[in-house]
């Protein structure tokens, strides 16, 4: 029995990982007593960092969840403390149940629209250019999480058709008299997987760069809004002097990475594979039904709706968000209970993770121990402290969860406000700091950003061979200048 509960303990994790949790947990009582509860807060938060950058290999809501229990079971924060957060945080607990669930509706009409952009432009550049643009206007108002999921799927799709055809002995789908197999192998088989790398990550990190002007582009930038009492249209036009710079130069680079051709970017899409994807389209279009069609033009308007809601701010996200799942299935004849549930299961899990995180951010809280980095930080001159706080969210965002970092530091830094160390400017200036911060620089790994955690994580990225390391090569070019251009922008 022993050995089958340590078997089943966190699952397939690393052995030496479970060893850490559980040896960890076990010396804690100890530790604390030897140590001090502050040491004690600090390990802690540092075995939380690990179970963020272990999500590749164990997703850190048990992993934290645990941890999270060790630290309320020894009194290093309290239920009644997590439960505040909570409550103060129901906005984007909303946000991220309702509006989610309803743009899992929408996604017929976003693979429709990517589809087109790959069939109809013909420039690879330009196309690219096109997938972050589009990326990057979806997720300023929708989930980048779902954003990324419908690009999985039309590439999965695609691909789908490419190797059913390579497979086929006799099959000559763009009818020029050669068995598409013959066409299909070696090389070009790789420089279709290259194409889709390329066209994957360029949209990749256009969600992030439409996910740091909006307050909800990402979960933590409706946390910060919240904090700051900031609307929606006084949001982006409070982020502008650093998120406009930034998205400008991500698009400038999308496009010198594809004309020079460095770092796996560049591919073109071979003229046998084009031919192949435009029948499959086309065949996919003959198909579509009277209802399909109808489906789209309801998604469409409910799109439209969606931005003039949050535009006008008619209500709050979450409100917004359901109200629009109510609309959106009910004009689409969705109404069992199945169907609907469907909707939500990429969002609970997020929801769980993030009260873990309030644990965590409630322990820090209670045991100030960033009160001592927070009050440095505005010790230094006026000029440096944006940039400051810029860098150290930044760093830490690029190998843990970015919403996690946003908690803790948007806390403190409204705690220093509300004791009158700081002006409402110098708030406004470290809360742009604190979003931007946590964003931009993010895109460095797939820990930091969820989009690409995500991606990793996919069906897509063992067939197009997209892999931890080439995930972080390639978005180097983009991590520099992203953070780069944020910093001075500060």
């Amino acid at each position: 029995m022993p050995q089958i509960a340590y078997r089943e303990f966190l699952g397939n994790s690393p052995v030496w990982f479970k060893n850490a949790i559980l040896i960890f947990l076990l010396l804690s009582l100890p530790l604390k007593l030897v140590l001090g509860t502050t040491i004690l807060g600090w390990l802690f938060l540092g075995m939380f960092i690990l179970a963020l950058a272990m999500a590749l290999k164990c997703y850190p809501l048990q992993s934290g969840g645990l941890l999270g229990l060790g630290i309320l079971a020894l009194g290093l924060t309290t239920p009644e403390t997590v439960w505040s957060e909570i409550q103060s945080n129901l906005g984007v607990l909303a946000l991220l149940i309702f509006m989610v669930s309803f743009i899992f509706f929408m996604k017929p009409l976003l693979s429709f629209l990517f589809a087109r952009l790959i069939i109809g432009i013909q420039s690879k550049w330009l196309l690219s250019l096109m997938f972050s643009v589009m990326a990057a206007f979806l997720s300023a108002f929708l989930d980048a999480l779902t954003v990324t999921a419908v690009l999985i799927a039309v590439f999965v799709a695609l691909y789908g058709v490419y190797e059913r055809i390579h497979s086929a002995t006799n099959t000559d789908f763009d009818h020029d008299g050669t068995p598409d197999r013959e066409e299909l192998g070696g090389d070009t088989l790789e420089e279709f997987r290259a194409f889709i790398r390329s066209l994957v990550m360029h949209g990749a990190v256009g969600t992030a760069l439409g996910g740091v002007t909006t307050m909800v582009g990402e979960p933590q930038n409706l946390l910060i809004a919240d904090k700051m009492g900031w609307e929606f249209l006084e949001f982006v036009v409070v982020m502008s002097h650093v998120t406009i710079p930034a998205v400008i130069a991500g698009f400038i680079t999308c496009v010198a990475l594809e004309f020079t051709g460095v770092l796996g970017y560049g591919t073109k899409l071979d003229p046998h594979v084009r031919a192949i994807l435009e029948g499959y389209v086309e065949e996919e279009d003959k198909k579509r039904t009277k209802k399909e069609v109808y489906a789209l033009w309801v998604q469409g308007t409910c799109g439209v709706l969606l931005v003039i809601g949050l535009g006008m701010h008619l209500m709050e996200v979450g409100l917004i968000g359901l109200s629009l799942l109510v609309v959106v299935t009910a004009l689409t004849g969705i109404n069992e209970e199945h169907q609907i549930g469907h909707a939500f299961e990429e969002s609970l899990p997020f929801v769980s993770l993030l009260c873990i995180f309030f644990v965590v951010v409630g322990m820090i809280h209670d045991l100030h121990l960033f009160s001592p980095v927070v009050q440095w930080v505005l010790t230094l001159p006026d000029d440096i402290q944006p940039r400051a706080f810029f860098l150290a969210n930044g760093l830490l965002s690029a190998i843990s969860d970015n919403v996690f970092v946003a908690t803790v530091y948007i806390n403190e830094v409204r705690a220093a406000f509300d004791a009158g160390e700081i002006s409402r400017e110098r708030f406004d200036m470290l809360a742009v700091s604190i979003n931007t911060g946590t964003n931009l620089p993010s895109v460095a790994t797939p820990n930091g950003q969820a989009a690409f955690l995500f991606l990793l994580t996919s069906a897509l990225a063992p067939i197009i061979r997209l892999g931890y390391l080439r995930m972080v090569v390639m978005a180097l070019p983009y991590t520099v200048v992203l953070t780069t251009v944020g910093y001075l922008a500060q």
